[in-house]
């Protein structure tokens, strides 16, 4: 992935992305796509708008993933008419948004989203109209909600391969960026001045990365060219937006490649600095631990088995996480509060660029926190550890530590045995764990008798 990527970085010099006042029309005898591979409540939006007299078209990621044989997640519907037109043809639609305003119709389970033809924002400050449209500062875009023409929707999407619009009824596609070559291709390209573009929204970078990876294609020179400089701008990012972009790069199935891409980019540390400036100091040990999980999470995918963000953020930031932990013990903090204060401070820094809901930081404190009580497995912990409905979690955490190199005494292995054997053989397991203790911990020293007087103020400690 990283290789093609660089490839990419080093391909002839190539003006910026020009689109056609009018499209290449592609009939259906030049493309694969038929309007039976669509969602029928899709096709069926597009038709009952064009009888009502407006324009609408399958548009984006739905189109570019059947060229490419890939099952879309969901299908997306551009159209002129407006929202509130959109809403009074369809009894089952909603308006959603303030910063870019949206319908949503649903159908049972499955929503169709539907957006109306956008314009690019006025140049001149004077011209904004702030109830419809509004950037800040440093050119971010506030509010999306200019409408305009199909050629002018066209020219404000993002990538060339996602603005392709499919027209069921006639089964034509009009291409106007050149999206179909860059598919065939496998290349992502931003549409107009990548600089611009990523000022507008800076998130685009993230989405970079996250098509590169997800489709196998590399990212065009001048694409890719300003992405490094201008990725501390991803701190300007509402952290719920983030949190949102951040679960969409990792449980894609494609996490491992995007780990590196946003490591190369240099995106890695807007998102998460305390594990990107652990990943600067102790890189080999970091860069396993993380590549191992993300590997892991993207075979659970692909077996389509469950996963959980929370596995994933405590893999993510557990490498920052020790140092921080040494440094309380060291101030005379016992281990488990030492681990407990540790985890709550990182937690709340990195709540403040990815918002982190209550739901999943606590799981990952939990898993955490199992990794100072798994050693400890004398007398009854080992059994309550096991009932604990934490312990797996806290063990696939465990090996997976192991898998970067940690050093625990061969504690995993203890684990993964003593959950295999009977009633009787965990007990042996116990007692050989404290027959090992006292042999290391050579003679036992001689018991002093107690006296009365210390019984007594023992005694009445207790009661106290």
């Amino acid at each position: 992935m990283l290789k093609k990527l660089f490839q990419s970085l080093r391909s002839p010099k190539r003006r910026t992305q020009q689109l056609r006042s009018t499209p290449e029309v592609l009939n259906s005898s030049q493309h694969s796509l038929q309007r039976a591979q669509f969602s029928r409540y899709a096709v069926n939006i597009v038709e009952r708008l064009q009888n009502a007299g407006y324009q609408a078209y399958l548009v984006g990621g739905c189109v570019r993933d059947m060229l490419l044989n890939i099952t879309p997640k969901d299908f997306d519907v551009a159209t002129s008419a407006t929202p509130e037109q959109v809403r009074a043809e369809f009894r089952n639609a909603r308006i959603i948004g303030r910063r870019f305003k949206l319908v949503h119709i649903h159908f049972g389970r499955e929503i169709i989203e539907v957006a109306t033809f956008r314009a690019n924002h006025p140049q001149n400050d004077e011209e904004e109209d702030s109830n419809q449209s509004s950037r800040n500062e440093s050119g971010r875009i506030l509010r999306d909600n200019v409408y305009g023409t199909l050629e002018e929707d066209a020219q404000r999407r993002d990538f060339t391969i996602n603005a392709l619009y499919y027209d069921p009824v006639s089964e034509r596609i009009l291409d106007y960026a050149n999206g179909v070559h860059d598919i065939r291709n496998r290349l992502l390209r931003l549409i107009g001045d990548p600089q611009q573009r990523y000022q507008e929204d800076p998130v685009r970078m993230l989405r970079a990365v996250r098509f590169a990876a997800k489709l196998n294609f590399g990212i065009e020179k001048h694409t890719a060219e300003p992405i490094r400089k201008l990725a501390p701008m991803l701190r300007e990012i509402p952290s719920a937006r983030l949190f949102e972009e951040v679960l969409k790069l990792f449980l894609s199935g494609n996490a491992s490649d995007t780990f590196e891409m946003l490591v190369d980019l240099q995106l890695f540390d807007p998102l998460f600095p305390a594990s990107a400036e652990a990943l600067e100091h102790n890189p080999t040990y970091t860069h396993t631990l993380i590549s191992e999980a993300l590997r892991n999470t993207d075979l659970r995918i692909k077996q389509g088995k469950p996963v959980t963000p929370a596995f994933l953020f405590a893999a993510l930031l557990w490498p920052a996480l020790p140092a921080r932990v040494e440094y309380l013990q060291d101030r005379g903090m016992p281990p488990i509060p030492a681990m407990q204060e540790a985890a709550h401070e990182l937690i709340a820094e990195q709540c403040q660029r990815i918002a982190i809901p209550k739901r999943f930081t606590m799981p990952i404190r939990e898993i955490w926190d199992m990794q100072e009580r798994l050693p400890r497995r004398s007398g009854k912990r080992a059994d309550m550890l096991l009932d604990n409905p934490r312990f797996r979690a806290g063990y696939d955490f465990l090996l997976l530590r192991e898998s970067a190199g940690e050093e625990t005494h061969g504690l995993g292995q203890w684990w993964t045995e003593y959950q295999d054997a009977n009633d009787s053989g965990r007990r042996d397991m116990i007692r050989d764990l404290s027959n090992a203790k006292d042999d290391s911990a050579g003679p036992a020293p001689r018991k002093r008798r107690r006296t009365s007087t210390t019984k007594r103020k023992r005694t009445g400690a207790a009661e106290e």
